[in-house]
């Protein structure tokens, strides 16, 4: 990044910062803050300025508006002493319940089409919260993280004490993680949800599709499953359509039909090439399983800034969700002409509208531009004359 760039990017961040008014966490005395500046060599050498502490919210929002930090975070965590140096001397009180939604971790694509999939995850992870783990959605807080992602922020009181083991059962479980065919199908029952029928459905939908391939295919499929040899993938091919069959009506009885079938869906659940994970990841919620076990981890504020796209970080209500669109609603730069310029041609949606950058130096809107730049897609080359 060029020095004129990063100058233009934090010039138009003093602007935001100067007119925003940012919400501080809830016990913000007894919340860790840390913060990634301009640096000379930003973005190419950062250096995170944490153990920081604030009194109250206005603290904190003088302190942003002074600094103007490319990134601001704060901690889940409850300490009693915030701004002690190491960890052990901040006397950890407890935290917020988070889970980290990110498209990087999920899939490759344009930028538009990654916050279109993980919103789909947001959605998911939501629903099990409420109709299976019995949160308390009142509790709830969801985060836009300026990136490709969300933060779900759950700060019932329950769960605030949990330690990192008894976070990574929630996570795991939410993520379809350690999934036991014994426990789900023997325990399933009409009306049943969650993992039973879940389970129960996209396992019938695997058999289905491997029941329309060739009795070769099935066998070389089964087969190459960790402890099941050609003998035992023959028996489970002829058995399939008698399997779909009692998945439909008596799962519970299905695993005492034989060992050969108890044998490939335990392998189907835990070989690491098991043609059935990627129904099992359909069915999951794809969360960043260490964010959620970490209870001293920093994560971004709401209403701050994210640097790699100029987006703000946008808390929402629960409900609001469906209707948010990251490309509209948390864009704040404006209209006003910039020139930039760029490496190679671009095509991309903001602000409703399709944008066809060619390689080259042009005029964009202020938005446009500091999108680019901030996600170093192109270098800013000046304010265009004709500027409102």
């Amino acid at each position: 990044m060029r020095p004129a760039t990063r100058t233009f990017i934090k010039q138009r961040f003093t602007d935001y910062y100067s007119k925003a008014r940012i919400s501080a966490p809830s016990s913000v005395k007894e919340r860790e803050f840390g913060f990634i500046f301009f640096e000379d060599r930003y973005p190419d050498d950062i250096w995170m300025r944490r153990h920081i502490g604030f009194s109250s919210g206005e603290e904190m929002q003088e302190y942003i508006k002074s600094l103007i930090p490319a990134h601001a975070y704060y901690s889940t965590a409850y300490y009693r002493a915030p701004q002690a140096p190491t960890m052990g001397d901040k006397e950890w009180l407890g935290a917020d319940l988070i889970f980290d939604l990110d498209a990087d971790h999920i899939m490759r694509g344009s930028y538009e089409e990654m916050l279109r999939r993980i919103k789909e995850e947001a959605l998911k992870l939501l629903d099990i919260l409420d109709r299976e783990l019995g949160v308390d959605m009142r509790t709830v807080r969801l985060v836009f993280s300026g990136g490709r992602g969300y933060h779900v922020h759950v700060q019932e009181l329950a769960f605030r004490d949990f330690e990192p083991a008894e976070r990574r059962e929630l996570v795991d479980y939410i993520c379809g993680t350690g999934i036991s065919p014994s426990i789900v199908l023997n325990d399933w029952a009409p009306g049943r949800t969650g993992w039973h029928d879940r389970f129960r459905l996209l396992l019938t939908r695997y058999l289905q599709q491997l029941s329309m391939k060739s009795e070769k295919e099935v066998k070389a499929e089964v087969s190459s499953l960790r402890g099941v040899g050609q003998v035992m993938a023959e028996r489970f091919a002829v058995m399939i359509p008698e399997l779909i069959s009692l998945l439909n009506t008596n799962p519970s009885s299905i695993l005492l039909r034989d060992q050969t079938v108890k044998t490939v869906f335990s392998a189907l659940v835990t070989e690491r090439e098991s043609p059935l994970l990627p129904h099992i990841r359909d069915a999951a919620v794809q969360a960043d399983e260490p964010v959620t076990t970490d209870v001293r981890r920093l994560i971004r504020l709401p209403g701050s800034l994210h640097a790699k796209s100029g987006f703000k970080v946008v808390p929402m209500e629960v409900k609001e969700l469906y209707d948010f669109d990251p490309l509209i609603d948390a864009v704040v730069f404006g209209e006003r002409d910039v020139i930039i310029e760029s490496e190679r041609d671009y095509s991309f949606s903001l602000l409703g509208s399709q944008y066809d950058i060619r390689k080259g130096r042009l005029k964009v809107p202020e938005a446009v531009g500091m999108f680019l730049c901030c996600r170093g897609m192109a270098e800013i080359g000046g304010i265009s004359d004709h500027a409102s």
